[in-house]
C-alpha cells in the first residue's frame, strides 16, 4: 500500500497517462506511469492511497523510469479504476 505525493502530466506516453509518485514507507519512494487520465485528475490523486506492486523490476517509458505498478480495474474500453484500500492503512503494508 502506497500513498501518491506527487502527480505529473506524462506527454511522451503513448497513450494519455500520469507520472505518479508513491510513498510506500519503509520500502521508500517510488514513480509509476499509470494509464488513469479518464478517471482522475491530478488533483484528485493527491493523497489516495493504492495498490501497488513493488517488487517488478523497472521499465522504461519514453524518458521515465516505472518502478512500480499501481493496480486498477479495466473495464471492456480499456478505462481503469484503481484499487485502493477501503480504510486509511500505513505505507508499505503488504497485500494478502
Amino acid at each position: 500500500i502506497g500513498t501518491i505525493t506527487e502527480v505529473r502530466e506524462f506527454p511522451k506516453a503513448r497513450k494519455p497517462a500520469y507520472q505518479l509518485i508513491v510513498n510506500f514507507g519503509e520500502l521508500g519512494i517510488k514513480k509509476s506511469s499509470a494509464q488513469i487520465t479518464v478517471n482522475y485528475s491530478p488533483e484528485s490523486l493527491i493523497g489516495k492511497q493504492v495498490v501497488a506492486v513493488v517488487n517488478f523490476l523497472p521499465k522504461q517509458i519514453a524518458d521515465f523510469m516505472s518502478e512500480c505498478l499501481v493496480l486498477g480495474a479495466v473495464d471492456e474500453q480499456g478505462v481503469v479504476t484503481l484499487l485502493e484500500p477501503n480504510l486509511s492503512c500505513e505505507n508499505g503494508l503488504r497485500v494478502a
